[in-house]
């Protein structure tokens, strides 16, 4: 296969740099506790005010903080125990919060799209997940052909507990997979074998799951470009229909877990390089289409499909085929959008619980868009998504002149036009096939925070 197209290593290297992943714009470090729950009360009764809130279908997050161990390299918001009667008490609390949400918003708001993520969603037993699966529709009208997807720990479920997911509704999962070498496995704390991943994936298809995704992580401790080859290899021979390959970002003062990990066990910059390189190489020679960002999907995946429609979309949980839609988010630490807002609930469960304790939504800080924001984020998620941002509907949907808006912006751009990244014309900005594996570097061009801001070291760099 024809692998021109890729960025060459020098590319590669002189735009990684660190920078936002854009699941949303402005990025969650904007937000500001100034924001709290009587602005997101506001933002829901705006939606209830309104038609649109009654014909717009939502998309639900869960959040499931509790995991049974440690993996050294999460950035993620969890709980480590073993004590699985902790999940009840959470479970509660998630009915009060849905509770306030509905005093609002009225019950059987529609959903087309709900994901379980955490930490580690299948912590939850059977009964407990058919417990919150109930209470959701109890409460909501999960619409037919609604996504329902759900992030899976490998070591932690049965080939049985599959049954339960498809009967609860659940049509697509995400196996963390990171890397299939012991010896990488072993020094992030995280062992679980290929034919572990391979007989859950076996019985995803037995059960008829539209679509299974893998995570892949390289960056990782004791990683090499031949050991991370093999894993690559082993993951295109099992065939999951969607696969993530994310580089690792090793940021241990901002994440106590990762500080667990001996840095002089990373590979060095040009190994974690060729690593991606591999990667992109392999997988696209293999028949995957490439998604954007890190995301890749075999061609008949509703992801891939969505591409090629110029229907993809992005949203906190990355690429998605769901229209753009308000997003609420349930449980502690999880981010919303709700019309022109963001926010985001309390991060430890004290403080979460204390607040539903109190009859209070949990939100602690948030985002109020103002008119530019709204107009960078129309632009950054068009050139995410569509690989294209036109000039004229900006225009007519915003009612600016984009090239004078932009103008500074467009300056910058030409640099990136001459790297084979962009082009332009007097119809707008277009990502090249090159391009488009450098995109968070193109999408940084009109973020108006970032450019004013000379610190990046809370970003994970682009490779």
């Amino acid at each position: 296969m024809d692998t021109s197209f890729l960025p060459t290593p020098q590319a590669l290297l002189r735009y990684d740099q660190a920078g936002p992943r854009y699941t949303s714009y402005p990025t969650a470090d904007r937000f500001v506790e100034a924001f709290g729950e009587d602005d997101y009360r506001a933002a829901l009764m705006r939606r209830s005010g309104t038609a649109f809130g009654k014909l717009i279908p939502l998309s639900l997050y869960v959040h499931i903080p509790f995991c049974e161990s440690l993996c050294y390299y999460c950035a993620c918001n969890k709980i480590i125990t073993k004590h699985h009667d902790r999940a009840k008490a959470y479970l509660d609390y998630l009915s009060r919060e849905v509770a306030l949400h509905t005093a609002v918003l009225g019950k059987r708001q529609k959903v087309s799209q709900l994901h379980l993520g955490g930490g580690s969603p299948t912590f939850l037993n059977a009964d407990e997940l058919r417990a919150l699966m109930g209470m959701l529709r109890e409460n909501f009208e999960i619409q037919p052909g609604a996504e329902l997807s759900i992030e899976i720990d490998p070591r932690t479920i049965a080939p049985e507990m599959l049954d339960t997911l498809h009967a609860l509704g659940f049509n697509r999962l995400s196996l963390g997979v990171q890397d299939y070498e012991p010896q990488v496995q072993q020094a992030v704390h995280r062992v679980q074998s290929p034919e572990l991943v391979q007989t859950l994936l076996d019985a995803a298809r037995a059960r008829g799951f539209e679509s299974v995704n893998f995570d892949l992580i390289y960056g990782l401790p004791k990683q090499t470009l031949a050991s991370f080859e093999r894993t690559i290899a082993q993951v295109i021979a099992q065939r999951p229909d969607r696969i993530a390959v994310y580089a690792y970002a090793h940021l241990p003062v901002r994440f106590k877990p990762q500080r667990r990990i001996n840095a002089q066990d990373l590979p060095p910059p040009a190994d974690k390089l060729q690593m991606l390189i591999a990667a992109q190489h392999r997988l696209l020679a293999a028949g995957y289409d490439y998604i954007g960002m890190d995301h890749f999907a075999l061609p008949e995946d509703e992801l891939a499909v969505a591409q090629r429609m110029g229907h993809l979309h992005r949203n906190f949980q990355g690429y998605s085929t769901q229209p753009d839609c308000d997003l609420l988010a349930l449980g502690v630490s999880s981010i919303g959008r709700m019309g022109a807002t963001y926010h985001q609930n309390a991060k430890t469960l004290d403080e979460y619980y204390d607040a539903l304790d109190h009859g209070r939504f949990p939100v602690v800080r948030g985002l109020a868009l103002t008119r530019d924001d709204l107009v960078r984020r129309a632009v950054i998620m068009a050139l995410m998504c569509q690989g294209q941002v036109l000039f004229e509907e900006i225009n007519q949907s915003y009612l600016i002149d984009f090239q004078r808006h932009f103008a500074r912006e467009l300056e910058a751009l030409m640099e990136l036009e001459d790297d084979g990244l962009v082009s332009t014309d007097a119809q707008g900005v277009s990502v090249t096939a090159k391009g488009r594996f450098l995109v968070r570097a193109i999408a940084m061009v009109f973020d108006r925070y970032l450019q004013a801001d000379l610190d990046r070291s809370r970003f994970s760099k682009i490779i």
